[in-house]
Formats: structure tokens, sequence, C-alpha cells
């Protein structure tokens, strides 16, 4: 794809010098030329270009930081739950009140 700009920025040079040579050209023109047809255009499209690559850049970056802050965190086996055969919550029985009902009774 940078192959495109290149080829690009030759044609707008080129547009430019051709602008400044000419008998009613100026250099005023020349520049302007290669800024609004060279180097706006061009910034632009490399800035698109790049994104995919810097939010690939800024999630890698995130990672690194996650896994060097906690390096437990993101070990595969500390997501496993602990087959205890048992619900969670409570290991200790809890004493019921026997006043509230389990199920809500209907209306």
């Amino acid at each position: 794809m940078y192959l495109i700009v290149i080829a690009w920025m030759y044609v707008v040079l080129m547009m430019s010098v051709a602008e400044a040579t000419h008998s009613t050209g100026t250099l005023l023109g020349a520049v302007i030329t290669f800024v609004l047809y060279g180097v706006g255009p061009v910034s632009l499209v490399v800035y698109l270009m790049r994104a995919p690559a810097r939010r690939k850049a800024i999630k890698a970056r995130e990672a690194a930081e996650t896994a060097t802050a906690d390096p437990e965190a993101h070990r595969p086996d500390s997501f496993a739950p602990d087959a205890g055969g048992h619900a969670a919550g409570s290991v200790v029985p809890v004493a019921v009140d026997p006043s509230v009902a389990p199920v809500r009774k209907e209306p």
C-alpha cells in the first residue's frame, strides 16, 4: 500500500514542479499544490491505514501491563472451578428461619 503513497507523492511533486516552472505559475502556487494535493491527503490516508496496527499495539500494551500487574490473573487454571461438588457460597450450613417460606405463595 505504501507503493501507492510513494507514487502519488511523485505525481504531486511533478505537479508542483510544473506549477513552479510554468510562465504563469508561482512558487506559492507550487507549495500550495504540494500541501493540498500531496501532504494533506497522504497523511490522512497513512493515518487511516495504520489504525489497525495502532489498535493492536494498544491491546498488546494493555495485555502486557495487566500481566505484569497480576501474573496470577491470566493463568488458565485459575479460572477452573474447584470441583468440590458443592454449591457456591457458604460451606457452613446456615440456619433457616422457619417463618420465611422457601417459595413465594400465590395470592
